[in-house]
């Protein structure tokens, strides 16, 4: 009676589950994760990783000052919770703080942007506040005075008067290989090490001053915003929305990258792999792209002929009609904005429909699309 009366229950389980609308029952089994365990997240980067593709500059530090502008009106149209796909270095670190993903896959033809994001992850474990977090990435002694009410142009200042530390430099280096290699046990290559140590070094000798240059060669920004420039600047109405513009902001990054939710991977936006591994396992856990900042990867593309191949990636990705492109505009929109760059917001979906009518043609019908 017993065994029968269970069999029972379990079969009435099983109807009722059956029962249950299709949503129902793939949002009980499929969920983007809170935490990342450390041989997961490697083998995520491995496996949707493709081989290292060329750019001609490292692009350490982004070159796109306005790039919090956007952010009151996207974070009208995103809602916290979604899935965040970028590229390049730290410039997404500010869309992430501001928007709250659960996740973040940031896709660069570089392996030298995920070395960087690796050397990046370790800092935030290592540093309690933004003022350790700037004395270990600079390799210089966190100046007397500051605490989590200073504000970014104070720890600036402060840093900025600062002489670079090379005993410092040897101690911070080798803390961040201990987090990446000791404590997570991510299997990085003689290649990843040297990358790591390459970024590392160049924040040690320009520090704040470190900006984005032409032809492999960072420089100290007498032409481009420095990495205290990015830092210190506005969304347009006064508000600093940057990763560093409040302790509560970079409390979110540094949560975010203990848990393994930003992902760093390798790969050609119009590449055969990335993206849409990335699609997989969207779709595996049932969530959809909320924003893709593309900065101004699609002027390259369509340089190369490649664009309908992005286009086609963008298709197999879980979008719905929120799904928002943030990219940047270098030349031709300058005469209308006092700036080098210009961010600007374009539908995803949107764009794929104007796709298909035949519409995209060139870098600069993308432009015309975005608002």
């Amino acid at each position: 009676m017993i065994r029968r009366g269970v069999a029972l229950v379990c079969l009435t389980v099983a109807l009722a589950l059956c029962a249950a609308p299709a949503q129902t029952r793939i949002a009980a089994r499929a969920e983007l994760p809170a935490r990342i365990g450390d041989q997961e997240y490697w083998k995520l980067i491995d496996d949707f990783s493709e081989p290292s593709g060329y750019f001609r500059s490292d692009n350490l530090v982004s070159n796109e000052d306005t790039l919090q502008v956007v952010l009151p009106a996207l974070a009208k149209i995103v809602k916290p919770g979604g899935v965040y796909l970028g590229v390049g270095p730290d410039q997404n670190f500010t869309y992430i703080a501001a928007l709250e993903p659960r996740i973040a896959f940031i896709t660069d033809i570089r392996r030298g942007n995920l070395q960087e994001h690796l050397m990046y992850k370790a800092l935030f474990e290592l540093s309690a506040d933004r003022a350790e977090f700037l004395s270990r990435l600079f390799s210089r002694k966190r100046p007397a005075g500051l605490d989590a009410a200073s504000s970014t142009e104070e720890l600036f200042l402060a840093f900025g008067k600062v002489e670079p530390n090379r005993a410092l430099y040897e101690e911070n280096l080798q803390a961040i290989k201990d987090v990446l290699v000791k404590k997570h046990g991510f299997k990085l290559t003689a290649d990843d090490v040297s990358g790591i140590e390459y970024v590392f070094d160049n924040f040690f000798g320009a520090g704040p001053f470190l900006s984005y240059a032409q032809g492999n060669a960072p420089g100290r920004g007498m032409r481009y915003p420095t990495y205290q420039d990015m830092q210190i600047a506005t969304d347009g109405a006064g508000q600093n929305r940057s990763y560093l513009g409040s302790e509560a902001s970079f409390r979110t990054l540094k949560a975010f990258e203990e848990h393994n939710l930003l992902v760093p991977i390798v790969g050609n936006f119009a590449g055969p792999k990335a993206l849409r591994a990335v699609a997989g396992y969207l779709r595996a856990h049932d969530a959809m792209v909320s924003v893709f900042y593309l900065s101004n990867v699609e002027q390259y593309l369509f340089g190369d002929g490649i664009w309908a191949d992005f286009a086609k990636n963008i298709e197999a990705l879980p979008l719905d009609d929120s799904s928002t492109f943030v990219r940047s505009c270098f030349n031709g929109c300058q005469a209308q904005y006092q700036s080098r760059a210009v961010m600007l917001l374009d539908s995803m979906s949107g764009l794929l429909k104007d796709y298909h009518d035949g519409k995209i043609h060139s870098y600069t019908d993308v432009l015309w699309r975005s608002r």
